[in-house]
């Protein structure tokens, strides 16, 4: 698991990864719960070397609780980044962007829930890593996208290669977690395996090992069969009847996609 750095909040730095854990920080010398997701915090979880398949990052994504929008916006204030008011005028119950007053970065804020193509809360255990969401979050915030891109597919890659998939202990991958998530909601639960057999099919076309390979496969097979032994509930059941007739997930705005 990934360790915070103690730097001060005045101080904007260039490289991404290193901007994300100075606000992370930041926020937590004031009290703020903040966690990264996205390009930053797949970066973080890919251990000293950072990921198997790196790739540029275009902005940062974070994750705070219902009600902290207020002492967030005052530290990102201070930290040297302004809000999109227009925005967080329509959408602050939900998301908030924030752009560097100096360059064109931008800060995308989600709050209590992760919504894109579907709906993931992700804040309700947000302690359990002092930098990024957990690590069953954090895959599923990538496994729920509808039109994957190779970026997408290169972080699922490198969060399967690092992390094992474990059942309940909390250290890695909780499967039994996203299974469970994916057995109240048929949608997710259609996104996700459409993910994981893209992800599958596509392994060829990277610059992989046959060990990394297989170490990837492996994972991503043990993950889909949780998630398929997992008890679905009567709302899941009743979903599936329909099927793939009527649209199960959402399409996000431009604007709003994340990295």
């Amino acid at each position: 698991m990934s360790e915070p750095v103690a730097v001060r909040a005045g101080e904007p730095l260039e490289e991404m990864v290193g901007e994300g854990r100075r606000l992370v920080d930041a926020a937590t010398r004031q009290g703020i719960t903040v966690r990264l997701l996205g390009g930053v915090g797949v970066y973080l979880q890919g251990g000293p070397n950072g990921p198997l398949l790196p790739r540029p990052i275009g902005d940062i994504d974070f994750a705070i609780k219902r009600g902290s929008r207020g002492a967030l916006t005052g530290m990102l204030i201070a930290a040297g980044y302004q809000p999109d008011e227009m925005y967080n005028a329509l959408q602050g119950a939900r998301r908030l962007l924030f752009y560097g007053k100096d360059n064109s970065r931008k800060l995308d804020i989600f709050i209590g829930d992760f919504s894109l193509c579907h709906v993931i809360p992700i804040t309700d255990r947000l302690e359990r890593d002092p930098i990024t969401i957990p690590l069953a979050e954090l895959l599923l915030t990538k496994l729920q996208i509808v039109e994957l891109t190779e970026r997408d597919q290169r972080d699922i890659y490198s969060l399967c290669y690092q992390h094992q998939v474990s059942r309940g202990d909390g250290s890695e991958i909780e499967g039994d977690y996203l299974a469970d998530m994916c057995a109240r909601d048929w949608g997710l639960w259609r996104t996700a395996t459409a993910t994981i057999g893209r992800c599958k099919s596509n392994l060829v076309g990277y610059d992989l090992t046959p060990e990394q390979a297989a170490v990837i496969t492996q994972r991503l097979d043990v993950l889909w069969d949780m998630i398929e032994q997992a008890p679905k509930s009567a709302k899941w059941r009743l979903r599936s009847r329909v099927g793939d007739r009527v649209r199960w997930y959402a399409e996000p705005e431009e604007n709003t996609k994340t990295d």
